[in-house]
């Protein structure tokens, strides 16, 4: 890689803003190719998942599969043969078999900083703003530190920096409905919501509602069955407004337009909540909900961008396109957009600029085809109530149902 794309140094110095998992499977990957990258976290602490559950896809595991084999994608997850939907009286209404895999996102993103590193990955550096020329960008942080690179990643999320300041125009859009997370210990529940759900991936649906729930690996990666942890998402239908902005009010009074974390759920809800499951949701779906102890708030956000390349600086994962959690294909979108930017790189020979030229097409392709496939779940989830166990455009994807 040469030419006017180097810095001063051997390789092109890249930067990643945004230190959870999509910005380091790009950090990974782009030192793979030699690379000087350094990644600039803004949390003061190493990140905590807060109980959320992840299911991996073939691009969120390349990584671990790449460099550790089955072996290491097995080492960071679970798994569950069945695909099955659970009426009203814990009947099963629908199954099939269906294999997946989940994690716990804490695990993952401790074994990807594990083989990342710590010495240059950096705790406590928010990013304010940045400038750019032909040569390079230079990024500005609150802590007063300025760094510059021929190359910058925005992986920073949902309330990306990067995106509010190259595309101010463009805001979270509200789907209609919020996501209610929580885990429960295995050894906590009944006998009967244990054989229902340990070995397999399964919602229950009733009237613009539904929840999804699956296996994880445990508070401290345990993996053994009997030693993890029960995961779900419960979906529910909250108006916009007032109604909305009360709910995502923590304990504090501070609004919380992202995510209402573990223990910040004012009371009064968390009560509604465990009261709603026992009315609408079969048995062992209401158990999961009414045995968490500190149940935590997403409101379902979608989030789409005109442009993910700008010259020097390329948006990635969330902090380009956010889309609704139907497809579970999050985390694994952000991993995809991070290999082919590599591909890019590499057929390029490390011209940055027509390395991210040539990459962008096919992410805004992927993005938009994403969003249109959950919003079209969640309008038969939540909207009509008129989703079918049997059909298959309902399963898990990020380039399509089981794909």
């Amino acid at each position: 890689m040469g030419g006017k794309t180097m810095s001063n140094g051997d390789q092109p110095r890249v930067i990643v803003v945004g230190g959870s998992m999509g910005g380091l499977t790009a950090a990974l990957v782009l030192r793979d190719l030699g690379l000087r990258v350094e990644v600039f976290e803004r949390s003061p602490e190493l990140l905590d998942g807060r109980g959320a559950g992840i299911v991996l896809q073939p691009d969120t595991v390349r990584w671990f599969r790449e460099h550790g084999g089955v072996e290491a994608v097995e080492a960071v997850s679970t798994g569950s043969s069945t695909l099955r939907y659970i009426g009203a009286d814990d009947e099963i209404v629908f199954e099939e078999p269906s294999t997946w895999r989940f994690t716990s996102w804490t695990k993952t993103y401790r074994a990807l900083l594990q083989d990342f590193g710590t010495e240059h990955y950096h705790l406590n550096e928010h990013c304010a703003g940045l400038d750019q020329d032909a040569d390079g960008v230079t990024l500005r942080f609150v802590s007063g530190r300025t760094e510059s690179a021929d190359l910058v990643v925005f992986a920073d999320g949902i309330s990306s920096t990067g995106r509010r300041r190259l595309l101010p125009e463009v805001v979270p859009q509200y789907s209609g409905y919020v996501g209610w997370r929580g885990t429960v210990p295995e050894s906590a529940v009944s006998e009967q919501t244990h054989r229902l759900l340990n070995d397999s991936l399964a919602y229950a649906v009733a009237p613009h509602t539904h929840i999804c729930m699956y296996p994880i690996p445990g508070k401290n990666g345990e993996l053994a069955v009997g030693d993890r942890e029960l995961n779900y998402v419960w979906y529910r239908n909250v108006s916009e407004g007032p109604e909305l902005d009360e709910l995502l009010t923590d304990k504090r009074g501070f609004p919380c337009p992202v995510s209402v974390h573990p223990g910040q759920v004012q009371d009064r809800f968390v009560d509604e909540l465990r009261a709603a499951a026992r009315e609408l949701l079969p048995p062992s779906a209401a158990e999961l909900v009414t045995r968490t102890e500190e149940p935590f708030i997403q409101p379902v956000l979608d989030i789409e961008v005109p442009q993910m390349a700008f010259g020097r600086v390329a948006l990635m994962g969330d902090g380009a396109f956010a889309a609704r959690p139907h497809a579970a294909a999050g985390t694994a979108k952000a991993a995809a957009d991070a290999w082919a930017l590599a591909d890019a790189l590499r057929a390029t020979d490390g011209d940055v600029v027509t390395a991210l030229a040539k990459w962008e097409p096919g992410r805004l392709e992927l993005g938009r085809s994403l969003l249109a496939r959950v919003r079209e779940m969640g309008r038969q989830y939540q909207v009509d109530s008129t989703a079918d166990p049997a059909d298959r455009d309902l399963r898990f994807g990020l380039y399509g149902p089981d794909q």
